[in-house]
């Protein structure tokens, strides 16, 4: 069942990402932490999004305007290290608060606390459409870069800030699609390498198959995408993806997860 649920939200999210505004690892990350500790399910989760991202690039990225991959990409690399360093050391913090239900012990740990309140800021994102259409003049891309790249780094959640710091650079649709791959690229392999020291507990117990299956079916999903060539507007699938994201949050938060 775990490896059912995987594959089919990795390929349904992947092909709909492709051409929506939301990503891969926003719905992903949720599903991942209900079946590993967090800081496993962010690692993991983030070589589905790289793989997934390469595998567009080699689909779109002759379309990728250089310049603004520069101008967002060099400070969101910079930042990535930076908030993946910061998710480590979240790790490493005594849990703050621990509460009992019947004979249950609960524990609120900082790193759970800290990915719960962001991904609440990003399920407020997803719903409210004034946020999400967000956009800031183009002199302000090294700025987005440095907040893309810092989040995706600490929680994986770099696309809104992207596509938000992006909507202002006179891209064409392939343009700002392969755009925002290349600089997703970019950040994953920065993250990458500060979560690789977590990475031999994530490949343990059965780990690395739920992951070749995240991944080959996100991969599968791209490919649909492709073939529909169409932009897909997700009113609704947004909303459950915000609520989806509050819930995971508030689970977090509390130590139910």
């Amino acid at each position: 069942m775990d490896y059912l649920l995987v594959a089919l939200v990795s390929a349904a999210i992947a092909g709909l990402t492709l051409f929506s505004g939301f990503g891969l690892g926003t719905v992903l990350l949720p599903v991942f932490v209900l079946f590993f500790p967090i800081d496993i399910a962010i690692g993991m989760t983030a070589i589905v999004h790289l793989l997934n991202n390469i595998f567009k690039a080699i689909l779109l990225g002759k379309h990728a305007n250089l310049s603004v991959v520069r101008r967002f990409g060099i400070p969101a690399i910079a930042a990535a290290f930076v908030g993946a360093w910061v998710l480590i050391q979240f790790l490493h913090l005594p849990a703050i608060a621990n509460y009992t239900v019947g004979d249950k012990e609960f524990l609120v740990e900082p790193v759970k606390l800290a990915i719960g309140i962001l991904m609440i800021l990003f399920a407020v994102i997803e719903i409210s459409p004034t946020l999400r259409n967000l956009s800031f003049d183009e002199k302000y891309l090294p700025l987005g870069g440095v907040l893309s790249g810092f989040f995706g780094g600490l929680s994986g959640n770099q696309g809104a800030f992207r596509s938000a710091f992006l909507l202002r650079s006179n891209l064409s649709k392939e343009s700002f699609i392969a755009t925002g791959v290349v600089i997703a690229c970019l950040v994953d392999v920065s993250r990458l390498i500060i979560y690789s020291s977590r990475f031999k507990v994530a490949v343990q117990e059965g780990n690395l198959l739920l992951l070749a299956v995240a991944v080959v079916s996100a991969f599968l999903g791209v490919l649909l995408g492709n073939r529909l060539l169409i932009k897909i507007t997700m009113p609704t699938i947004r909303t459950m993806v915000g609520i989806l994201l509050f819930a995971i949050a508030v689970g977090l938060i509390s130590g139910l997860i």
